[in-house]
């Protein structure tokens, strides 16, 4: 199992529309994907390790699938749809990471 993981940096003059991002972005996500598509998470940072400090992402999502093929060939086609829908909800530029899942 691998996991996708996109992360949106804080920064102080930020927009994210947390709205739009649930509701009309991650949907459409999951619909594009399809079966290939095993599971979502996502989280909003609160605070980082100094109290009153911000967190270091504003947002993360993860998102499971069986192997980086399978990754691949489902997002591959839906890919400039995907990030086409980028500038509806943030200004903030992703960060996105593969990872193999161990536990």
């Amino acid at each position: 199992m691998i996991k996708v993981s996109v992360f949106y940096p804080y920064r102080e003059d930020f927009k994210f529309d947390m709205d739009y991002y649930s509701n009309s972005h991650i949907p459409m996500v999951g619909e594009k994907l399809g079966s290939a598509l095993k599971g979502v998470s996502m989280e909003q940072g609160m605070g980082g390790p100094e109290p009153g400090s911000p967190p270091l992402y504003h947002v993360m999502i993860h998102l499971l699938f069986d192997s980086v093929e399978a990754f691949q060939g489902a997002f591959g086609p839906h890919a400039a749809a995907i990030m086409g829908d980028v500038p509806n909800y943030t200004d903030i530029q992703p960060v996105i990471q593969i990872s193999e899942v161990k536990i």
